[in-house]
């Protein structure tokens, strides 16, 4: 059972490790962008174009 636990505790501390790292990304403006990455490869010429104006 013991193997078990320590496992379990692992998986909590590794989850609580990405959701700080999450934080501190939406924090420091990383998810600040209107578009998605699909959108600007596909209209990336009309996005730049737009910018310009």
């Amino acid at each position: 059972m013991s193997v078990i636990y320590l496992l379990i505790s692992i998986s909590i501390f590794v989850a609580i490790g990405f959701f700080i790292a999450f934080v501190i990304a939406v924090r420091s403006g990383q998810y600040d962008d209107d578009y998605t990455p699909s959108v600007r490869m596909l209209f990336d010429d009309e996005l730049k174009a737009k910018k310009k104006k």
